[in-house]
């Protein structure tokens, strides 16, 4: 046997009498017998952060839809069940929370914060519309980008609501809404922080700023209109007192 041979058998036989960081022949080294468990704890651990978003994705998509409803019940004046779909939002949130509480990255993430950028919303527009007191963050569990987020839509929903009562012709009910509409972007504008931290607020204060003049006009547009109607009228009742 040539001495080359020989230094191999060695080399060989020093393998495992000394096992070094390495595979041979299919078998894991001492150094990495632990792998298989530590991956085995690893994907646990993702197999219930993945069913928790997906749990997640679902009461989202539950709690959009449940104040989705509710605002459209407010808009037809239908309070009775627009009270009962936000009280089911609000069970949906809490689920949620309770199901993200070891997951701040996931309760954190876009999808949820729109569900709850939601819930503000339609509890605000449902407060304003009854003219009590709106929420507050801590009340509904929202953070306060989303808090501030639901504030913003919510005023696109007064003017909904608003040109509802102008067809109507209940211009000081509209009117008193829209002092609220005034209210919110005169406070939304005061936050001027990076979007970062406020989630895009201000592409959103943008928005409003839009819709409160828009309705502005529209309200006002109303109003005189009235004020001509009313001023017709009597001028007619005057005729045909003379005649």
């Amino acid at each position: 046997m040539h001495s080359q041979d020989i230094r191999h058998i060695v080399h060989y036989i020093d393998a495992f009498a000394h096992p070094c960081p390495f595979w041979y022949n299919g078998r894991m080294t001492s150094a990495l017998q632990q792998l298989p468990l530590i991956v085995e704890h690893i994907r646990a651990a993702f197999e219930a952060k993945n069913a928790a978003r997906d749990q997640a994705l679902a009461r989202s998509r539950q709690l959009i839809r449940h104040c989705s409803l509710s605002i459209r019940a407010t808009h037809r004046h239908d309070f009775e069940d627009a009270s009962r779909l936000l009280s089911k939002a609000r069970e949906l949130a809490e689920a949620m929370r309770v199901d993200l509480r070891d997951y701040p990255d996931l309760f954190t993430a876009g999808y949820t914060q729109d569900a709850l950028k939601e819930l503000a919303e339609a509890h605000i527009v449902y407060a304003l519309v009854h003219h009590e007191p709106i929420p507050q963050p801590i009340d509904l569990g929202v953070p306060y980008a989303a808090y501030l987020g639901g504030l913003a839509e919510a005023a696109g929903e007064l003017r909904r609501f608003i040109l509802d009562l102008v067809r109507r012709d209940r211009l000081e009910e509209a009117e008193n809404l829209f002092l609220y509409m005034d209210d919110i972007y005169s406070v939304l504008v005061t936050i001027d922080y990076p979007d970062a931290v406020t989630g895009g607020l201000r592409r959103q204060t943008d928005i409003v700023r839009g819709v409160t003049e828009r309705t502005r006009g529209d309200l006002t547009m109303a109003v005189r209109q009235r004020r001509l109607e009313r001023a017709l009228h009597t001028f007619e009742q005057r005729m045909e007192a003379h005649d």
